[in-house]
């Protein structure tokens, strides 16, 4: 069939063919476009294979080391962890991890230190954590007699508001320790004393109360160290209840006894009837009695002592530095506070009276007495 200018219409049969070779090839390039699509997507793609941290971004991975240290109960929940592969050993040592280390990492038990214990607790406390400050800086005044680096490291930690720490300076300034005795500063230890009470440490708050009572380091006001006291056992029993709050309350910590306390439990709120477990002693305060009670004899060096507070664990670092029991003589202790809490828990029922008592070289320093005076504790205490 022709057209007027004479040209010939093309068959209907060709028109198909045609138009099927088209999108025969369209096809064609379509599929081998996406062949090479997926080539370069399996190129460029990460191969998650094995394990599915290996996909996990380092962010994700330190938020999950910081929850660990910051909530781990000893120093093996860490370790572990360090040990798994090298990925985590080296996000596990980022200044971010160390620095939420909690106190119960850092508990580094005295049979186990090393020089690398030393330099992981130099290392936490490089990274500005306080509760590393703390514990370095006690083992390094008292037990590596280390005076200057310790100090400096607790007041570290006592710049940040660590209460313990605080504690600790105070303790120091009230003995003068790692100098001599008219090294004592008590109105500078009254003052940390007093921060320390401020931000919750509970024998701050019982020493302070003390303090006044006696009128040591600052003006008697007997009334107000009662009620110092008071607020001391009151938030020791807060504690130790936040400790385990679903737990039902034994009929013991209720139970009256006139005649003394109870073996084995806390002194708190133990002249009204309440009879508590004794709170945990801080891993620092461990490690000190677990140091000294390895060498011979339970001794710091000749002629020191340690404190009789079973809790306390802080040795003298010069002879007739710590205060010393004027009824018997047979224990001292570094603080007021230790005094109070040991003799309701275990001295009381342990002191014997004597009329006249000398230290073992045969000298009597117990004239100058700087008030000592405990009718809380019916027990005085001299200084020897």
């Amino acid at each position: 069939m022709r057209t007027r200018r004479g040209e010939c219409y093309p068959k209907v049969m060709n028109v198909c063919v045609e138009m099927k070779r088209v999108m025969k090839r369209r096809k064609i390039e379509t599929l081998a476009g996406e062949q090479i699509d997926c080539r370069k997507k399996s190129k460029f793609a990460p191969e998650i294979a094995g394990d599915f941290f290996d996909a996990l971004p380092d962010d994700i991975v330190l938020c999950i080391l910081c929850k660990l240290s910051a909530t781990a109960t000893c120093p093996a929940d860490f370790a572990n962890v360090l040990l798994t592969c090298k990925r985590f050993n080296g996000l596990g040592l980022n200044s971010l991890v160390l620095s939420r280390a909690c106190n119960r990492m850092l508990a580094v038990k005295a049979k186990n230190w090393s020089e690398s214990a030393h330099k992981f607790l130099k290392l936490c406390a490089d990274t500005g954590n306080f509760e590393a400050c703390f514990t370095l800086g006690m083992i390094r005044f008292y037990c590596l007699q280390n005076r200057g680096s310790g100090a400096s490291l607790m007041a570290k930690a006592a710049i940040g508001n660590h209460a313990p720490a605080l504690y600790s300076l105070a303790v120091i300034q009230f003995n003068g320790s790692g100098g001599s005795k008219n090294d004592k500063d008590l109105r500078a230890g009254v003052a940390l004393c007093a921060r320390a009470a401020f931000v919750g440490h509970v024998d701050a708050l019982r020493e302070l109360g003390h303090c006044l009572q006696d009128g040591y380091g600052v003006k008697q006001n007997i009334a107000e160290g009662r009620r110092f006291l008071v607020q001391a056992n009151a938030r020791e029993l807060a504690y130790v209840l936040a400790a385990s709050p679903t737990a039902v309350v034994p009929p013991s910590w209720l139970t009256w006894t006139p005649t003394r306390h109870v073996s084995g439990g806390c002194p708190l709120l133990s002249d009204f009837g309440c009879n508590v477990p004794a709170q945990e002693a801080h891993p620092a305060n461990r490690f000190l009695s677990d140091w000294f009670s390895g060498r011979l004899g339970n001794v710091p060096g000749p002629g020191l002592r340690l404190c009789s507070h079973s809790g306390c664990g802080r040795p003298e670092t010069r002879r007739h530095e710590f205060r010393r029991c004027s009824v018997c003589g047979a224990v001292n202790y570094c603080s007021r506070a230790c005094q109070a809490l040991d003799w309701k828990m275990r001295h009381k029922a342990e002191c014997t009276p004597v009329e006249r008592w000398v230290d073992d070289e045969g000298d009597n320093e117990n004239e100058n007495d700087d008030g000592n005076g405990d009718d809380d504790n019916g027990e005085a205490m001299d200084e020897s």
